[in-house]
């Protein structure tokens, strides 16, 4: 499975397009609004915006962690590679997802990439505010535990499905992932994806997932509608078995 070509623009000049985020960026972002506001103002302060291009990079293997990310438009692909290099894909990264908050917490180097699907607004978080969250806000501490608890679940679910030989069960259940509403609060019950892009979080060919995806909405356990999907039964598409085979 081939991946998005790498877009010429560094790690960098994506540093350097960042910006303040308008009133609307800002009211994307699920935790703002449960901080005191002392700790709001110092949050929207420290926050930068930018677009990532499809196929550019957040996040890189090896690298040290700086900020701690968020999507507020967009999808991102968690993906990391081994020394053979093979790549294995952990999870898409939809609207509302923020991530890498373990990362942060031990300020570490990346153990993972983060690469842009297609063109994105990304909002940052310095580490050091970040920490200064966390020394200073209850209702910061538990808006992350809440992230690590629901990311814990999230990656156990991720090495089962790398581990499926059904491609059906396993496009099912990538697209499931990307419906937590904790973790991805800004997807709601439609999800603006391609098929092409579901391939690459799936591991898949694109044909394949169009198979899967017409097996499941003719059990009605989603709908294809323009520019996206609408899932109808969330608790199929996270089954294992589903009631009638999909293939």
């Amino acid at each position: 499975m081939s991946t998005p070509r790498t877009a010429s623009a560094t790690d960098a000049t994506l540093h350097q397009r960042r910006r303040p985020l308008t009133p609307a960026e800002l009211d994307a972002i699920p935790w703002l609004n449960l901080l005191a506001p002392a700790d709001r103002e110092r949050a929207v302060d420290d926050l930068r915006i930018a677009e990532a291009e499809p196929g550019e990079y957040m996040c890189r293997m090896g690298r040290p962690v700086t900020y701690w990310f968020g999507v507020i438009d967009g999808l991102l692909k968690m993906s990391s590679d081994n020394a053979e290099g093979q790549t294995m894909t952990f999870t898409g990264v939809p609207p509302g997802g923020w991530f890498g908050e373990g990362t942060a917490l031990k300020r570490e180097t990346y153990r993972y990439n983060i690469q842009a699907l297609r063109k994105s607004l990304v909002a940052g978080l310095h580490v050091d505010t970040f920490h200064w969250l966390l020394d200073h806000s209850i209702a910061f501490n538990r808006f992350v535990m809440n992230q690590l608890n629901e990311r814990l679940g999230q990656f156990i679910a991720a090495r089962e499905i790398d581990r499926m030989t059904n491609p059906d069960i396993r496009v099912a259940r990538s697209l499931a992932s990307l419906f937590n509403p904790v973790l991805y609060p800004g997807v709601g019950e439609v999800l603006r994806i391609t098929q092409q892009e579901l391939a690459y979080l799936a591991g898949l060919s694109r044909q394949r997932v169009n198979e899967a995806l017409n097996a499941l909405e003719a059990q009605a356990v989603i709908r294809v509608e323009y520019g996206g999907l609408r899932v109808l039964d969330l608790q199929a598409l996270r089954s294992k078995v589903f009631t009638r085979p999909l293939t």
